[in-house]
């Protein structure tokens, strides 16, 4: 969330930097006249505090003077004040959680650097890379769903008798794929990473750390009865392994990654991109995630851009990287890259990737913080990106990779996680 200091005192920047994602700054407006409220309120108390301090103070000295008469006087006063203490604390609690409440849901303000714009139709192309998109022959223009059924590597008819509409199952070398996937990501990342297996269910104070509730509560799975969230991003669990505590900047930048399933209701996608692996409930992804200083994020978003950039590109798929314009960016984010992949088979661009810097957004909703130089702590920046998504890699490569003669190879760089086959049908 934005740091309500910084709203009383760069409100007309703020406006500013938010009118450029095209928000209505009503929120802020609010927030501020609740700041106003909740410090005179509680400006009110402390006062009320001081004299119920005080006139506990005379109840003693005029009990050990032998003044009972008096001492019952200045007790009973005593008494009606603390009430009227106790009625403003209340007062003053209730306001300080509305204004919470609207912090929440004020999105972060966009990087200077971050490019103008209304819609994804706005966001730049920084660069293009692998195959020419004119060298696609006849034979890789088939939908990875119908490659999938007849290869055998694809059985979302029976994923959908198992657990319902938009959920996947792969069978035999799609399987491989999709563990190879995972793996190789992580052996990529493996350096300068470190490997985390965390929960898949996580509290609700969890899920708001990242951004994801309030917002997003209608695209996340809830489990009501233990009160606990399926993750949709392993961003999620990561981003607090360190909540609520105090970091030493030596150990600055901090870099985990994680593979693991991620689970997302899709509201709202009905129809859309719902066939074969482009759109599903439940899906496989190895997230990397960084803490670091203020100073260090531009490079780490750099470097995890790259990072990204370059995994997929061993994989032999055309690719892309475009930039987020502030019109389209997520709740959280600051500055924003997507990698995208050309499937031949459905004739499509498609997301694998969202490498994202958050700033302090993340962190002061997460209490995460550091010892700058100079005393006192800050809130650190975070950092995140999907260092390989499964889905829709597995169809780019399935569809890219179909032969002429049928079956579909294995990209080179995969071949040590497929047990000898060169071959994934």
């Amino acid at each position: 969330m934005l740091d309500i200091r910084r709203l009383r005192t760069e409100t007309d920047e703020v406006k500013a930097a938010l009118a450029r994602r095209g928000i209505d700054t009503v929120e802020v407006d609010r927030a501020i006249e609740l700041d106003v409220q909740v410090r005179q309120l509680s400006g009110d108390r402390d006062d009320l505090r001081n004299q119920v301090k005080s006139l506990s103070k005379q109840v003693g000295t005029l009990r050990r003077d032998g003044k009972a008469a008096e001492a019952e006087e200045v007790q009973a006063e005593s008494r009606r004040v603390g009430a009227l203490e106790q009625e403003l604390a209340d007062r003053a609690a209730a306001v300080a959680e509305e204004l919470h409440q609207v912090l929440l849901r004020i999105p972060n303000t966009p990087s200077p650097e971050a490019p103008d714009g209304a819609g994804d139709q706005d966001n730049p192309v920084i660069r293009i890379g692998g195959r020419d998109l004119g060298d696609f022959g006849d034979h890789q223009r088939i939908p990875h769903w119908e490659l999938g059924t007849r290869y055998g590597i694809l059985d979302n008819e029976r994923a959908v008798k198992i657990s319902g509409a938009m959920f996947t199952m792969q069978r035999k070398g799609g399987a491989t794929l999709a563990r190879a996937l995972l793996s190789y990501a992580l052996d990529r990342n493996a350096e300068l990473y470190e490997e985390v297996r965390p929960p898949s269910l996580v509290t609700s104070e969890t899920l708001t750390a990242t951004g994801q509730l309030p917002k997003f509560a209608d695209d996340a799975y809830h489990l009501e009865r233990d009160d606990l969230w399926a993750i949709p991003t392993a961003e999620v669990p990561l981003t607090s392994i360190h909540r609520d505590e105090i970091l030493d900047p030596a150990e600055l930048p901090m870099r985990f990654m994680a593979a693991t399933a991620c689970y997302r209701r899709e509201a709202g996608s009905a129809g859309r991109d719902t066939r074969g692996m482009l759109r599903t409930h439940e899906f496989d992804k190895v997230e990397i995630f960084a803490y670091a200083t203020p100073e260090q994020a531009p490079m780490l978003l750099d470097e995890m851009v790259a990072s990204v950039e370059a995994t997929i590109a061993s994989l032999g798929l055309a690719h892309r990287v475009i930039e987020i314009c502030t019109g389209d960016m997520g709740q959280s984010h600051h500055r924003s890259f997507d990698v995208e992949v050309y499937a031949p088979g459905v004739d499509q661009w498609l997301e694998v990737s969202s490498v994202s810097w958050f700033s302090d957004y993340q962190a002061r909703r997460g209490n995460i913080r550091y010892r700058p130089g100079g005393g006192g702590t800050a809130p650190v920046h975070t950092l995140n990106g999907s260092a390989l998504a499964v889905p829709r890699v597995w169809a780019a490569i399935v569809e890219t990779y179909h032969r002429p003669d049928g079956g579909i190879d294995v990209p080179e760089v995969l071949l040590p996680y497929f047990r000898g086959s060169n071959r994934i049908a």
